[in-house]
């Protein structure tokens, strides 16, 4: 399988870690895809490479504050406020846009809640080149075995605004992320997942949250291309990071003609990461989602949303 590396410079000047995963011969359609907390876009591998062995090209980035983007310690978990993550997602799809391949965005975890945010609060002149939205995992609410005392959230705000780049660990139980203990020791083993995040970034992680969960942040039916919204979930009903019923919910409240949430009953946080063949199924299944609605007219399994 063919990758590509390289370096995208934002506004900023902040220079982000690039990896692009291509097809052989003429792709079908391309995926833009933003990662998780913790996490960075070379734990997907072998998700990118299927996607792109279905003719999907996979286009994605290590955030600031994550993964190849930090160059000395201080970085870690340096994200900005959610204003700056998503001006981040902005400029990177403008890198890859506008093409006549049909393009997707997606997200996993943190990087769900976040590609939620800029379905809803994205610019309109780039929200136009999406075709569909794909959420795996998305934090949208803590699951109750991860979710911090409210005392603990209260005064991590406050002391995000007075101290904004200070640094701390939020470690992730990685025994709640796969039912393979084969991947949870990688990523426990994994150097670039130091856990870390400044207060400024995890306030705004905890913004975004509450604005999803508590319905006040609404996606509505006009939010991608040709002024349509066509988005998919998939959830494990077993998932110990992030809120399933939370992630149901708040799919449910979204106006689309073309939405799907799917249940991977019993199964964990990261559903492309579970005990083969689970993991192949949900691989086929954001493959299929995507290939059936990069066709022009898009066709769908059904006309109306399946919850």
């Amino acid at each position: 399988m063919l990758t590509e590396e390289g370096w995208h410079t934002v506004d900023d000047g902040r220079k982000l870690y690039t990896k692009t995963w291509k097809t052989e011969g003429t792709a079908k359609a391309r995926l833009v895809f933003v990662h998780g907390f913790s996490d960075h876009c070379n734990t997907y591998e072998q998700f990118f490479s299927y996607l792109a062995s279905k003719s999907i090209e996979v286009y994605s980035f290590d955030q600031r504050g994550w993964g190849r983007t930090v160059l000395k310690n201080s970085e870690r978990g340096d994200t900005g406020p959610t204003i700056r993550v998503l001006a981040d997602i902005t400029s990177f799809l403008k890198s890859v846009t506008p093409c006549p391949i049909p393009l997707f965005l997606m997200g996993h975890s943190m990087g769900g809640g976040e590609v939620l945010c800029y379905a809803a609060q994205g610019p309109a002149e780039v929200r136009k080149h999406i075709r569909g939205y794909l959420l795996e995992s998305p934090f949208v609410d803590f699951s109750p075995e991860s979710k911090p005392s409210f005392v603990t959230v209260f005064f991590g705000r406050v002391a995000g605004k007075l101290l904004p780049q200070r640094q701390m660990v939020n470690k992730l139980d990685a025994k709640l992320l796969s039912r393979d203990p084969a991947v949870c020791k990688r990523l426990e083993e994994d150097e670039l997942g130091h856990d870390t995040g400044t207060l400024e970034g995890l306030s705004g992680l905890l913004d975004r949250t509450h604005s999803l969960a508590s319905g006040k942040l609404k996606i509505g039916d006009t939010a991608g291309e040709g002024g349509v919204t066509r988005i998919w979930f998939g959830h494990g009903d077993k998932d110990g990071i992030t809120n399933y019923h939370a992630s149901k919910q708040l799919a449910e409240r979204i106006e689309a003609k073309d939405k799907e949430f799917k249940t991977y009953e019993g199964w964990y946080h990261r559903l492309h990461d579970e005990p083969a063949p689970d993991n192949q199924l949900f691989m086929d299944d954001v493959a299929n989602w995507i290939l059936a609605r990069s066709v022009d007219p898009v066709q769908v399994d059904s006309a109306k949303s399946r919850l």
